[in-house]
Parts: C-alpha cells; sequence; structure tokens
C-alpha cells in the first residue's frame, strides 16, 4: 500500500511540475523571454526572447510590443514602458 501512494505522490507532483510550465520553459522545450536592458539612446522595456525545442519564441505583439530584429539567434522585442509602483512598495 506504501508503494502505491509513494507512486502516485511522484506521478502528482510531475503533473504539477508540467502543467506549471516553469520546467518546460528552463530545459528549453518552450520559448521564453527575459527582460534586458535597452540599448543606448532607446527608451522603452526591452525583451530577447529565444525559441524552444518544441515551439518558436513568443511573439510579444499581443502586448504592444515590436520586434526589433534578430540577433545571434535571438529575437528582441521594444515594449512600452511599464507602469507601476516597485515590488514590496
Amino acid at each position: 500500500m506504501r508503494r502505491v501512494v509513494l507512486a502516485a505522490a511522484v506521478i502528482l507532483a510531475l503533473m504539477i511540475a508540467i502543467k506549471d510550465g516553469r520546467v518546460a520553459r528552463k530545459v528549453g522545450l518552450t520559448g521564453s523571454c527575459a527582460a534586458v536592458a535597452a540599448p543606448a539612446g532607446q527608451t522603452g522595456s526591452w525583451e530577447r526572447c529565444l525559441k524552444g525545442k518544441l515551439e518558436g519564441a513568443p511573439d510579444l505583439s499581443g502586448h504592444g510590443c515590436t520586434s526589433a530584429g534578430m540577433l545571434a539567434g535571438a529575437e528582441y522585442w521594444r515594449c512600452p514602458a511599464r507602469i507601476g509602483s516597485a515590488p514590496g512598495t
């Protein structure tokens, strides 16, 4: 009985980890984006997106961003400046 409960717990943990999506992004199966510093003289928020093994790079055009081009296998996006307070305030 103990083995069945242990196997069920392991399967549940794997299902939660896969559903969350972080595991797939970390191992490079799905595309991901990360904030980068804006180039000199540019304004707004910039994102660097990498494609995954199972799907292409994320498309940020739905968030009001415009593609700034490709460089070294990554796509760079220029997004509107984010408005909000600093975390923890």
